[in-house]
């Protein structure tokens, strides 16, 4: 069994909220067909083999329509389901089930589809030394959510956003003047813990960034035999990143080369969401 990550967003009430108002308004309309006081039971199956990621996403909506809506689980996050599965069940008044169905599932098979994903380049570089990242190229509005799923997949989080570490790329370097000076910049800012990462397009930047006493290096689009000269050249004295032009296709290429990370954006700017549906049990 896949443990659920140990570092939760704090934002999701506010995630669900926001979504909720998108879609609700100012009431659903067609739910006040059915009688008020009227209950039903319903289950969340799906239609293909995935990891399952969002639970907590999809519990919140229903906890913030009718506090009597009851969901029990029967996968948790980060665990794999089979096509036919039954995920959860659900009971309480039909009218909130109704009116959350679209939002919950709307959680449920987008972060199971940034989870799936991910998992797929984690197993395509098992048994070598790279760690599968994600990027900044998230959904707005759902950045920690899609994190989090990227750690239900089995991957690991690049830097949260601009505030939690500094990654000096090529328009960065051009404004400061050179790697050199980049570099000089960054550690005089920087704290202790901090990550600091340098992007460099080509071996005579590497080489530069080396000398400057880089301790993280992103490898912008290099080709494999760049990558393994690169690994070579820096001997351990750096870790190196790959990004650009990553995909499963050339991701164990990549992962073999002995670079340390794989950033991916495909993770979280592709999603293709997992095939989920809400069914009422019949009466």
């Amino acid at each position: 069994m896949t443990s659920v990550p140990s570092a939760l967003p704090d934002d999701i009430a506010e995630t669900v909220q926001r979504a909720l108002a998108e879609d609700v308004g100012s009431g659903d309309l067609t739910a006040t067909l059915i009688p008020k006081n009227q209950t039903v039971h319903a289950q969340v199956v799906t239609r293909e083999n995935a990891i399952l990621c969002g639970c907590l996403w999809f519990d919140e909506v229903f906890r913030q329509l009718d506090t009597r809506v009851q969901t029990t689980w029967k996968v948790s996050d980060g665990e794999a389901m089979r096509a036919g599965q039954v995920l959860c069940q659900i009971e309480g008044p039909v009218r909130a089930i109704l009116t959350g169905e679209r939002t919950a599932l709307n959680f449920l098979q987008t972060l199971s589809g940034v989870a799936t994903r991910t998992r797929a380049y984690v197993d395509a570089v098992r048994g070598t030394k790279a760690v599968v990242l994600d990027t900044r190229k998230t959904v707005p509005g759902l950045r920690l959510a899609q994190k989090y799923a990227v750690r239900c997949g089995g991957g690991q989080n690049h830097r949260l956003g601009l505030y939690d570490g500094i990654l000096i790329k090529e328009n960065h370097i051009a404004a400061a003047g050179s790697i050199t000076a980049a570099l000089n910049a960054a550690g005089a800012v920087a704290t202790p813990k901090m990550m600091v990462e340098i992007e460099v397009e080509n071996l005579t930047q590497l080489h530069e960034a080396l000398a400057a006493g880089a301790k993280r290096i992103l490898l912008d689009n290099f080709d494999l035999e760049a990558l393994r000269t690169a690994v070579t050249t820096a001997r351990g004295r750096a870790q190196l990143e790959v990004s650009g032009g990553v995909t499963l296709a050339n991701v164990r290429a990549i992962a073999d080369t002995g670079v340390d990370y794989i950033s991916v954006g495909d993770l979280t700017k592709n999603v293709a969401a997992v095939d989920l549906s809400l069914r009422f049990d019949a009466a």
